[in-house]
């Protein structure tokens, strides 16, 4: 999966000479939480519902209500936006997103073609993928199980699923306790609790976790 299959477009942007309530109430309108910012049709930074409101007073702040409304109407998004960037390309693979965005700790990412920006991929986007992966709306047996880390392991779980009239819904598998498993979470339908806990019991270490 490449981000261009994910991520939020068309994309709303604003330009650098926007004052910063009126950023907000976009951002209040459209519900979200980061605008992208663009000048003479490039991309120039990128500010936050947080960088908008930690422009605003503090409400220990002395002055007048007038002056404070005179001093917020000067400030614009130029005065706050991140002018470092982090970007990707539409074709990136939608993990590498998740791991540029994890390892810089910022929540959206501009996606680009050449110059130009044509999406956004967000946090929100990112779980959204989790969803679907992990089969989350749809009905069935979840299955959370350590396997033990060796060829072959995971397709005679799937095979035997399979020929007991299992249907994989979602299937993932995760770091162990050690290198010598895995955590594995699967969803199936077509068995019930105790006809997957048959199935998959010789091929397991310990059963973490079974719901439907």
């Amino acid at each position: 999966m490449l981000v261009k299959e994910r991520m939020s477009h068309p994309v709303i942007t604003i330009k650098t000479d926007v004052p910063i309530m009126e950023a907000l109430s976009l951002m209040k309108q459209e519900h979200i939480r980061r605008l992208p910012v663009v000048k003479d049709g490039k991309l120039v930074g990128i500010v936050s519902q947080t960088d908008l409101l930690n422009a605003s007073p503090s409400d220990a702040t002395s002055l007048s209500v007038w002056e404070i409304n005179y001093l917020v109407s000067q400030i614009t998004v130029a005065d706050v936006m991140s002018k470092k960037v982090l970007t990707v390309t539409e074709d990136t693979p939608i993990e590498e997103a998740a791991r540029f965005m994890t390892d810089n700790k910022i929540g959206g990412l501009p996606v680009m073609r050449d110059e130009h920006i044509i999406g956004l991929i967000t946090e929100t986007d990112l779980f959204k993928v989790l969803l679907e992966l992990m089969g989350a709306r749809e009905a069935g047996v979840r299955v959370t199980a350590l396997v033990p880390e060796k060829q072959g392991e995971l397709a005679a779980i799937t095979q035997a699923i399979a020929q007991a009239g299992g249907c994989f819904i979602a299937f993932g598998q995760f770091a162990g306790e050690d290198q010598t498993n895995r955590l594995l979470t699967f969803k199936v339908s077509g068995l019930d609790e105790a006809q997957v806990v048959a199935v998959i019991e010789p091929f397991i270490e310990q059963l973490i976790d079974i719901r439907s």
